[in-house]
């Protein structure tokens, strides 16, 4: 980012709670915030004002995590109001400049473009780095196939590798289920696994992660990339191999990893600063690992 994007990097990020619905370089620490000992403005004697909603909107990854977040805040504060919406990254980047909510929660990093147009409506955004996440590969568990590499995972989603069988696997033809590009993480995973390369035109491109899940499950053929916190045993997680190493989400090395980001209208003041601070801490951080994510520290 340019020198006059205020970077907020430490731990995780979030909000939540009406509904709503996921390996690159994390932001400078321009602006450093430790989530264990910051003081709050009640700890400093001042009275904090909970009287309006915050509205948080974006990656539809990132909902369960922000609603989980915002349900533990409000059990602590039961006059706090948050609200939680899904959408993808991008309606909640474009929100937050709008104005229309407080806080974007992004599974991607924001763009410069969108960094001017934030300026250009009088808003310099803040950025904050609340949870990690592993990019998992998931196939139907009747699909013998076990590893990918990152050179096949990229094969299947320009097309280049349309049958299982080219895999090791039964002759079975491939379903892509990727999420649709209003999503970072259909932008993470373009820029990142298929190296800037589009999609095929025969990707099932799903309006949620859920929907990516669904389609799997029905999909003999069917494989699909998800954030962490939407793995279960209804689908077989694939093991990733890179440089003849193997990876499973969330192990150190996974070649699949990203931050998962906050965004701000300005640096958080007031309720919204306390949430972020709750965010920031071990409380926070544990909501974190409960939904199945990465936490911080």
């Amino acid at each position: 980012m340019k020198k006059w994007t205020v970077v907020l990097v430490c731990v995780m990020m979030a909000v939540t709670v009406l509904s709503g619905c996921g390996g690159q370089d994390e932001p400078a620490n321009e602006t450093s915030t430790n989530g264990n000992t910051t003081e709050t403005e009640e700890d400093q004697g001042n009275t904090v004002d909970y009287g309006e909603m915050i509205e948080v909107r974006g990656s539809d990854t990132m909902v369960n995590l922000g609603q989980g977040w915002a349900e533990a805040f409000m059990n602590k504060h039961p006059e706090a109001m948050i609200s939680v919406t899904g959408g993808g990254s991008g309606t909640g980047v474009a929100a937050l400049i709008n104005g229309t909510v407080q806080m974007a929660q992004v599974s991607r990093s924001i763009s410069e473009d969108e960094i001017q147009q934030g300026l250009d409506n009088g808003i310099e955004i803040f950025e904050i780095v609340g949870a990690r996440d592993g990019i998992a590969l998931v196939v139907n568990n009747d699909n013998p196939v076990d590893t990918l590499t990152m050179e096949e995972i990229k094969g299947i989603y320009t097309g280049e590798i349309t049958n299982w069988s080219q895999l090791g696997g039964d002759d079975v033809e491939i379903g892509m289920y990727s999420r649709d590009t209003s999503s970072g993480t259909y932008v993470f995973f373009r820029d990142f696994v298929l190296m800037g390369e589009d999609f095929s035109e025969d990707a099932n491109l799903m309006p949620s992660t859920q929907a990516i899940v669904e389609g799997v499950i029905q999909d003999t053929g069917g494989i699909g990339y998800v954030g962490m916190g939407y793995l279960s045993e209804e689908t077989k997680t694939v093991t990733v191999v890179e440089n003849d190493e193997e990876y499973v989400p969330g192990q150190a090395g996974y070649p699949v990893a990203r931050p998962l980001h906050l965004y701000t209208a300005g640096e958080p003041t007031g309720a919204m600063k306390e949430y972020v601070d709750f965010i920031l801490s071990d409380e926070g951080q544990e909501v974190v690992a409960n939904i199945g994510f990465i936490p911080l520290n």
